[in-house]
């Protein structure tokens, strides 16, 4: 079985690792991700570790990597960017905290994706569209490895597509900034530079976001397998679904339990870790590694 292992800090924790691991040698794959094979008997022991250190553990497929797939879709807020878009827009009208309990609730799927998105836009009636670009200037960041996972991508000919249950004035121009190959999302109902607090057309929900990507998919001729998905919410299990490999980043429990592999601590590019192919311990060395194990 290979572990890969990601967001170690320290010697001592290696050491530990290797110690659970019956001696196995962690592997370096980057700065602060190793490769480790051992027995699926110590997998248990080695998760409860990583869990309590704040390493983030995955068990991948012998011969799995980035090579096997064609198109790779993301979420937008949480996932590619560090903000839920629409919290911020709130935030200019001081209607933060009632945007965001609902954003939360939806987040968890205890509220229809569909009605949640309905009635936080509902708040925003009134709000000058100038604030829809002070929040792309001042307050949208990509997350943590976005762009070495999406320049890898890129470099492999892999399609990329986003796909939010935010609004399409964000998602048009990271698809334009970053090089996206389709994107699709909600549109604001904008009249005389207001918002007025409704949508125009479909409302993009779960359902929405898996279909796009079997269409995207078919278009490009390719099979589940070889589709990868990347979200954090209750909205985007759908798209995990429909997808051969479902990435959980930084996510909420019930995606966590249901996608492929989690990502709780690292960044983006942490993707490109565990997708890193079949790096063995019985090959490879490294002096950083010449440690006492004993």
């Amino acid at each position: 079985m290979r572990l890969i292992i990601q967001g170690v800090a320290n010697p001592d924790q290696l050491r530990h690792l290797s110690r659970l691991s019956a001696d196995a040698r962690p592997v370096p794959l980057a700065t602060s991700a190793y490769s480790l094979d051992t027995d699926p008997g110590h997998y248990a022991a080695i998760s409860a570790y990583c869990a309590g250190q704040q390493i983030d553990c995955t068990c991948v497929a012998e011969g799995l990597s980035l090579d096997r797939f064609g198109l790779v879709v993301m979420d937008m807020d949480s996932t590619l960017i560090s903000i839920e878009s629409i919290d911020e827009i709130a935030d200019l009208q001081g209607l933060r905290a009632q945007v965001s309990a609902i954003t939360e609730s939806a987040m968890r799927g205890e509220i229809e994706y569909a009605e949640s998105l309905r009635q936080r836009v509902a708040l925003l009636e009134g709000e000058d569209e100038a604030a829809l670009r002070r929040v792309y200037d001042e307050r949208l960041r990509l997350n943590p490895g976005a762009e070495t996972l999406l320049g890898e991508l890129r470099r492999r000919g892999i399609k990329t597509m986003l796909l939010s249950g935010g609004f399409t004035y964000f998602t048009d121009r990271l698809k334009a900034r970053l090089g996206l190959d389709y994107a699709a999302a909600n549109t604001l109902e904008i009249i005389d530079g207001k918002l007025t607090g409704r949508l125009l057309g479909d409302i993009l929900d779960a359902q929405g976001k898996a279909d796009w990507l079997v269409k995207v998919r078919d278009e490009l001729g390719l099979d589940k397998e070889q589709v990868m998905a990347i979200g954090d919410g209750a909205n985007d299990l759908r798209m995990l679904a429909a997808a051969g490999f479902g990435v959980a980043y930084h996510a909420k429990p019930v995606v966590r339990v249901q996608a492929s592999c989690a990502l709780n601590y690292v960044g983006l590019d942490g993707v490109l870790n565990v997708l890193a192919g079949g790096a063995s311990t019985h090959r490879t060395r490294s002096a950083a590694l010449e440690l006492d194990y004993a």
